[in-house]
Order: C-alpha cells, then sequence, then structure tokens
C-alpha cells in the first residue's frame, strides 16, 4: 500500500469519526445552529479532502497514459500501477462513504423541520407559560383582596353585634329598674 493510501485511509477514517461525535453531539444538543455549522464544515472538508483524492487519482493516470510508450519493463510496471488505481476506485469503503453521506444529508433535512417545529412549541410554551404566571398573580391579588374584605365584614359584623348586645342589655336593665 503506497504512502498516499494510507495517508487518505487515515484521512478518511479521521472524518468518520469527527462526523460520528459531530452527529452525535447535534441528537444530544437539539439541533443548535453551532453543531448544525460543526456538521456542515466537517461534511465540507470530508468533500473538499474527497476532491483532492480524486484530483491525485486523475493526475497519476494521467501520467500512467503519458509512460505506456516507455521500455516493456515500465509498461508491465505501470499496468500493476492502474490495476492498484482500479482496486482503490472499487473500493467498497467507497460505497459505504457514499451511503453514509447520503443518509447524514437526510437526517440534516429532516432535522431543520424538526428543530423548527421545537422552537415554536418552545416560544408557544414560553407565551403560555408566561400567561398562566400572569393569572396565577391575578388570582392570588383577587384572593388577597377578598380575605382582606372578609376579615374587614366581620369585624365590622362583631361590632354591630357588641353594640346590639350592649344595646340589649342596657335595654334589660332599664327594664329591671
Amino acid at each position: 500500500m503506497s504512502t498516499t493510501q494510507r495517508k487518505g485511509g487515515e484521512t478518511m477514517q479521521s472524518l468518520m469519526q469527527s462526523e460520528q461525535v459531530s452527529g452525535s453531539l447535534s441528537f444530544t444538543n437539539s439541533l443548535n445552529k453551532g453543531d448544525e455549522d460543526l456538521s456542515n464544515s466537517a461534511l465540507s472538508t470530508f468533500k473538499a479532502r474527497e476532491e483532492e483524492i480524486e484530483k491525485k487519482k486523475l493526475e497519476v493516470k494521467e501520467r500512467v497514459q503519458a509512460q505506456l510508450g516507455r521500455v516493456e519493463e515500465e509498461t508491465k510496471r505501470l499496468a500493476l500501477i492502474r490495476e492498484e488505481l482500479d482496486v482503490l476506485s472499487d473500493h467498497p469503503m467507497n460505497k459505504e462513504i457514499t451511503v453514509l453521506r447520503k443518509k447524514v444529508d437526510t437526517v440534516n433535512k429532516e432535522l431543520k423541520p424538526l428543530g423548527q417545529t421545537c422552537q415554536k412549541k418552545e416560544r408557544e410554551y414560553k407565551e403560555a407559560l408566561d400567561a398562566f404566571n400572569e393569572k396565577n398573580k391575578e388570582k392570588v391579588q383577587l384572593v388577597t383582596k377578598l380575605m382582606e374584605l372578609v376579615e374587614e365584614s366581620e369585624t365590622l359584623r362583631l361590632k354591630k353585634l357588641e353594640e346590639l348586645s350592649k344595646s340589649i342589655e342596657a335595654a334589660e336593665m332599664k327594664k329591671e329598674h
């Protein structure tokens, strides 16, 4: 395996790990804007590196084509290089990466409206909670006022009853004399 192939494999592996980490973060953080940017950045980096790999692969193929007219020994060696390049393009990992990228894109598309729905529901919840708290505050004020009025009414009734009681006692005392 050549150094370029090993570097490419390591790069793809580190990018897949980055995508997995950023994918996990976006699921656990309810799709924060920063997480979405991180995910998009990781995908952009991955795509750029894939394009770079494809570009380098094309450059190698062009050199092989240019050298085909040389010595037969070189022709055999170049044929081996071409076979290795063909193996790279048909590598099962490339198909798996393509499938996973499509799945990530699909999930991102599904997450966007869900995130918007969550934000809308959070706003509605906050508005309902504010309205509830306002009505509850109003209720507390009304109950407090009611208790004050009931207490005032009871105090007035007690005073009136005491006055009536004194009046009755005074009338009874006058009768006795």
